[in-house]
């Protein structure tokens, strides 16, 4: 349980560096300043953590019961 924990805390530490984008968000990005795009990123990554979150505790879910 602390490798799964470790390895979901170094995801989303390297989630943060990420910064994907599809095709529209990066030329909205890229015609926007610096600091805006930065915030256009950080909602991207934000709107992304709900379902990263549900997808992990159905896993976990999932897993538990499979071990009893």
């Amino acid at each position: 349980m602390k490798s799964l924990s470790r390895a979901l805390a170094l995801a989303v530490l390297c989630s943060a560096a990420a910064a994907a984008q599809c095709a529209m968000c990066y030329r909205t990005a890229q015609s926007l300043d610096a600091a805006r795009g930065r915030v256009l990123n950080s909602g991207i990554l934000v709107l992304g953590a709900p379902p990263l979150l549900l997808l992990t505790g159905f896993a976990l879910l999932i897993r538990r019961r499979n071990q009893r």
